[in-house]
């Protein structure tokens, strides 16, 4: 047998090896799909048939019973019943609705949650609440790398009220505890770490915010809906947290807050509006506020937006956050083994935690053309995103993502990262959102 052909039949031998053992591994994802207890719920949603959709974790996918919600909304309810729907379809009470369907997601019981504002907004109005009632303490406590916008309205406070009564501080995860000391008034942190998907433990830390004489604040952005979170059990302060995500309420659903009802009584917000006061259809002409979380509404409610994150938030009702949780562990771990056992991937470096109750719901690999393979992975109908300035987020979604969807992703981010698509000078130019 010549060199050549001992070479030819080698690599045919290698090609054949290959072949099975993906084959094997595709019969494998199609049985875990199989024994999937979710599996159903993806019918749930308009999902392209092409399209493997992994950004869950920014904005959730549109559940069919949505449509129908909304279209109800508009041409019933307001082309027909017009402004008599504030009260004929309960309008005005849709924040507490919202909110209370929301509850059992978040591990808080009746009364504490009101669907309302933007997380931004909440922000603004949970912080200012704990400083005053913190009294000298005027320290706001948080991570170096939480998402900005939490740091944004910590810096806006801090400029409205002087550095005599507020300032924000921003530590190292490593640097947290020996962080709390006598000045913090309120610690500000996310549950999951939105570059990293990192999982934090909100028991643990709440302690030891509250054994400094902290208040905590959790914003839920990036664990609410994907996993059980346990605001009651934890003991925690205040929380807000997003619709547009795990809720797959929609782009610019509205948010939603948490007071624990052992502030509702001495809490004050700033933004004192109409809809929080005591009796705001008697028109008095001085606020009194509302009882209970009720005090954090002000203006009136975005009535399409909030019908459209009920409806959503039907599909999540068909199981249980715990099933949710397990399948979310079951596709991240999945995702993580496939990026580690394959060679074409060995440039990326994994940031998410291995360790199960370290994660959150998403995969975040680190690489310096990140931008450009987000894009060659968008561009082969695998929708991800990027982070800046280096990082590709893979967000799974467990009500509608597969294990399919992972093993397809990995597929061809495999070939992406091979041929060095993502350098080609079509993925150079970037859009304003990225």
């Amino acid at each position: 047998m010549s060199e050549s052909t001992a070479l030819s039949e080698s690599t045919a031998l290698s090609e054949s090896t290959a072949l099975s053992k993906s084959t094997a591994l595709s019969e494998s994802t199609a049985q875990l799909d199989k024994e999937d207890p979710l599996a159903a719920l993806r019918q749930q949603f308009h999902l392209p048939d092409d399209t493997v959709y992994l950004d869950g974790n920014s904005l959730g996918a549109l559940p069919k019973g949505v449509s129908k919600a909304v279209a109800d909304a508009v041409e019933k309810q307001w082309g027909e019943d017009l402004i008599s729907s504030w009260n004929k379809n309960d309008w005005i009470r849709l924040p507490n609705l919202v909110g209370e369907a929301i509850a059992p997601f978040i591990g808080a019981a009746s009364g504490q949650v009101l669907c309302c504002d933007s997380i931004s907004v909440n922000l603004f109005k949970l912080l200012a609440s704990a400083l005053e009632l913190q009294g000298e303490r005027r320290v706001i406590l948080a991570l170096e790398e939480d998402f900005p916008t939490d740091a944004y309205i910590a810096q806006g406070i801090a400029r409205l009220l002087g550095e005599a009564r507020c300032e924000l501080r921003r530590v190292a995860p490593d640097c947290l505890e020996d962080a709390l000391d006598e000045d913090v008034a309120v610690l500000m942190l996310t549950e999951v770490n939105y570059r990293s998907g990192e999982r934090y433990d909100m028991a643990v830390i709440t302690r030891a915010a509250h054994a400094a004489g902290a208040l905590v604040l959790w914003d839920l952005a990036h664990s609410a809906g994907v996993m059980p979170v346990e605001l009651d059990r934890a003991n925690v302060d205040f929380a807000v947290g997003c619709g547009y995500k795990y809720f797959n309420g929609g782009p610019g659903a509205p948010g939603f807050l948490y007071v624990n009802h052992r502030h509702q009584s001495d809490v004050r917000q700033p933004l004192s509006g109409w809809l929080g006061h005591r009796d705001p259809f008697a028109f008095a002409a001085d606020y009194e506020a509302g009882s209970g979380v009720q005090r954090y509404q002000a203006g009136t409610p975005p009535v399409i937006s909030m019908v459209a994150l009920r409806a959503a938030l039907e599909v999540l009702q068909l199981t249980d956050i715990a099933r949710v949780r397990d399948k979310s562990l079951a596709l991240t771990a999945f995702f993580m083994q496939g990026l580690a056992s394959r060679g074409q991937l060995d440039a990326l470096e994994c940031l998410t935690p291995e360790e199960p109750e370290r994660r959150g719901s998403q995969v975040s690999v680190r690489h310096e053309q990140a931008w450009g393979i987000s894009q060659a992975l968008i561009e082969a109908k695998v929708i991800v995103d990027f982070r800046a300035p280096d990082i590709v987020r893979f967000g799974f979604a467990p009500l509608y993502n597969s294990f399919a969807d992972a093993e397809r992703a990995l597929d061809i981010l495999a070939e992406v990262l091979a041929d060095e698509r993502y350098l080609h000078e079509r993925f150079r130019h970037r859009p304003a959102v990225t």
